[in-house]
């Protein structure tokens, strides 16, 4: 598919994700076959907050990412432009102060946070690299960013395998557990259409992050990308 045809109007993948929210997390354990929960837990290393330091967790969703921040005794926010994600997250996790935010033009001051990070959404985000810079613009000198993303496998085989799950599979067991399922085929596309692990390196150095670097999860499966402001 081609990139113009997964650049879908905002509104239309808000009411995508607002439709999904009430099993997201679920879902996401199901399809991930449960690597999402390491996957997080590499994202809060990398961060690597500490107790006072201000954290954005960009898309968000319903917090699951953001709560492990906040009991590590930083002071997160957790911002979606997915005001039915928000609405879940905020009845599970009263105590975290959700936002909502378009990723290209975030609710914040310039130089407001220490860290920020963005795991499994900037590629939703309409134009990734404004995204990137928006981040870039709210985070402090010499603060952290980490964006967690799903990648191209790094071994042939496995990544034929992938696709084939990924367009093939991901449908059908999105269908029996998703409350949204058809949602699961455009980001099945969206997966398939993102850069590989170097090309994403180089459109965070080209938002003026430095020290890019980045390790792979999972074989590849997804890439964890980190830099400095």
């Amino acid at each position: 598919m081609a990139r113009a045809d997964l650049d879908k109007q905002p509104t239309d993948v808000r009411r995508m994700f607002d439709a999904v929210a009430r099993r997201y997390d679920v879902t996401n354990d199901v399809l991930s076959l449960g690597q999402d929960r390491r996957w997080r837990r590499d994202v809060v290393a990398a961060v690597d907050p500490r107790p006072g330091e201000r954290v954005l967790d960009l898309a968000a969703g319903t917090g699951t990412s953001s709560q492990p921040f906040a009991d590590l005794g930083a002071v997160v926010v957790p911002c979606d432009f997915s005001l039915g994600m928000l609405q879940v997250g905020k009845r599970a996790r009263p105590a975290l102060p959700f936002t909502a935010g378009d990723g290209t033009l975030l609710p914040f001051a310039d130089a407001t946070f220490d860290a920020v990070t963005i795991s499994f959404g900037l590629r939703n985000i309409v134009d990734p690299a404004a995204g990137l810079r928006e981040l870039r613009r709210v985070t402090r000198p010499g603060g952290r960013l980490v964006v967690c993303e799903f990648s191209h496998p790094t071994w042939a085989p496995l990544r034929t395998v992938y696709v084939e799950y990924l367009m093939r599979a991901l449908p059908p067991v999105a269908r029996a557990v998703s409350s949204s399922p058809d949602a699961y085929v455009y980001l099945a596309e969206s997966i398939r259409a993102w850069p590989d692990q170097a090309g994403l390196a180089a459109l965070v150095a080209e938002a003026g992050w430095r020290d890019v670097e980045w390790r792979n999860l999972s074989a590849g499966i997804v890439a964890l990308h980190r830099a400095t402001a």
